[in-house]
């Protein structure tokens, strides 16, 4: 249960420099929440931009339902004559949908923790604590904690007649709203970095009974995350090359570099009796960079558990990213369509053919106070349209420049894609790409080769053998 909630002074008192008292205002919290602790912290506050149609995402509406846009005008330090008859009107889809988005973009140990409000006091006490809720519930949904079972997100008010900071606590399962301490801190300049580099390589296999719904590349590639998420819990963790335990301290300023150790367990394909009950498999391979930041307060073994969440998170983002891009499009390959279907709608049982598919590669950009953002990018977009995304979602209002994005996924030129029977056999290629990629397999027509490839080995072992029984049979 929160108790404390300890605010970044720097970023926090910058950003309400430069609210303007004319136009109320709602955003994201960027913070770190944990089931393991009273304290919470808060990093940054993101302002949601105009929606589509360019429209407020928060307004006031007075009782009798006209609203307040308070472009102009009005008496002096902005305030209307119906402050104390108005309420704050947020659109929680449009809210939520940028929490969705700006999630995809935090690193490990940073979550869109809850929601502020920019508006005078008297509104929000006549909007009803329900509507709050309603919000805050819904940016929960829209960008869940690594940590499902913590139930706790925030929101604060910055009143600006009179101004003040106030925060509260929503209770997702009661929807009600408690207040708690509210405190400013330098709290990014305190954050410790953690970085590794996570290799992968798991087979997916096929049943040849399985139902099409469940062999399509949203329920397949779900089924390996969900397998890798699993491996990452059992994992131990190398710091700087010391074994994490739970009294491990740091000595040094980061960033510190982290080796995950798995243990050995059986692949998934041996989940099947034999391979004639395989209709084909799915290769889910790669490496991702994963990163985490760790409060003063925070164990090492918070920082490694966030440091697993955000490989798991990666992965998801980088999956719903490639459904989103491919709505609508026909799958191909080497410019010979082979569906009429959309990637979304394809089931694996369709292919005929070996095929491909890359993730989007994750690139890491400079925030705040040395704190980075990631982005993703797909093989047609360039670092202008990351540069485009940060300003819209992050509010990032200084210039991004080119050479400070950090392309820590390179991308290895392709790979043979191998036939379904020496997928099975193991004989895949040992290059990875740099970042998350499906390579599928069905030709069932390669085997006899690897028996070509053995018979030179049988028969220097039959001669070495038949060479041993002349030497006995004449001494």
């Amino acid at each position: 249960m929160v108790k404390t909630v300890i605010g970044d002074e720097t970023h926090l008192k910058s950003l309400e420099s430069r609210l303007s008292p004319l136009s109320p205002q709602v955003g994201l919290i960027i913070g770190k929440l944990s089931s393991s602790s009273d304290r919470g912290n808060v990093y940054a506050l993101i302002p949601t931009p105009a929606t589509d149609s360019g429209g407020p995402a928060c307004y006031l509406r007075s009782e009798g339902g006209r609203e307040e846009k308070k472009k102009g005008g009005g008496s002096k330090g902005g305030k209307s004559s119906n402050d104390t008859q108005s309420a704050v009107v947020v659109d929680s889809d449009w809210v939520s949908e940028h929490a969705r988005q700006v999630s995809k973009m935090l690193l490990g140990g940073m979550n869109v923790i809850g929601v502020y409000v920019w508006a005078p006091e008297a509104s929000v006490k006549a909007t009803s604590t329900a509507i709050f809720s309603q919000v805050i519930r819904g940016v929960s949904q829209a960008a869940p904690l690594f940590d499902s079972q913590f139930d706790e997100r925030l929101l604060i008010h910055i009143s600006y007649a009179p101004r003040k900071w106030v925060c509260r606590i929503c209770d997702l399962a009661a929807g009600n709203l408690r207040p708690c301490d509210f405190k400013f801190s330098k709290v990014l300049n305190s954050l410790q970095e953690f970085r590794c580099m996570y290799n992968f390589e798991i087979r997916l296999p096929i049943s040849k009974g399985s139902k099409s719904e469940y062999s399509t590349l949203k329920n397949v590639s779900t089924k390996g995350i969900n397998f890798l998420s699993k491996k990452l819990q059992t994992a131990k963790a190398l710091l700087d090359g010391k074994l994490v335990t739970e009294d491990l301290s740091l000595n040094t300023e980061g960033p510190h570099n982290v080796e995950l150790l798995l243990p050995l367990e059986i692949d998934l394909t041996t989940e099947e009796s034999s391979v004639d009950e395989i209709a084909g498999i799915v290769l889910f391979s790669g490496s991702v960079f994963a990163s985490s930041y760790l409060g003063p307060r925070d164990s090492v073994s918070q920082a490694i558990f966030d440091l697993k969440g955000d490989i798991i998170t990666s992965l998801r983002s980088r999956l719903d990213l490639i459904l989103e891009e491919s709505e609508g499009e026909i799958l191909s390959n080497n410019e010979n369509e082979i569906s009429e279907k959309s990637i979304n709608q394809l089931t694996f049982h369709e292919l005929s053919k070996n095929y491909r598919l890359s993730f989007p590669k994750r690139v890491l950009v400079p925030w705040t106070a040395g704190v980075y953002i990631c982005d993703y990018l797909q093989p047609s977009e360039t670092f202008e349209d990351t540069k485009e995304r940060c300003k819209e979602m992050i509010s990032i209002e200084e210039t991004i420049e080119t050479n400070s994005i950090l392309e820590i996924e390179s991308v290895v030129g392709p790979t043979v894609t191998k036939s379904f029977s020496e997928v099975v056999n193991g004989e895949i290629n040992n290059n990875h790409s740099n970042k998350g990629e499906i390579n599928t397999g069905n030709n069932l027509t390669g085997s006899n080769n690897n028996y070509l490839k053995l018979l030179p080995v049988f028969l220097a072992l039959l001669l070495a053998v038949l060479v041993g029984l002349g030497i006995v049979l004449f001494r």
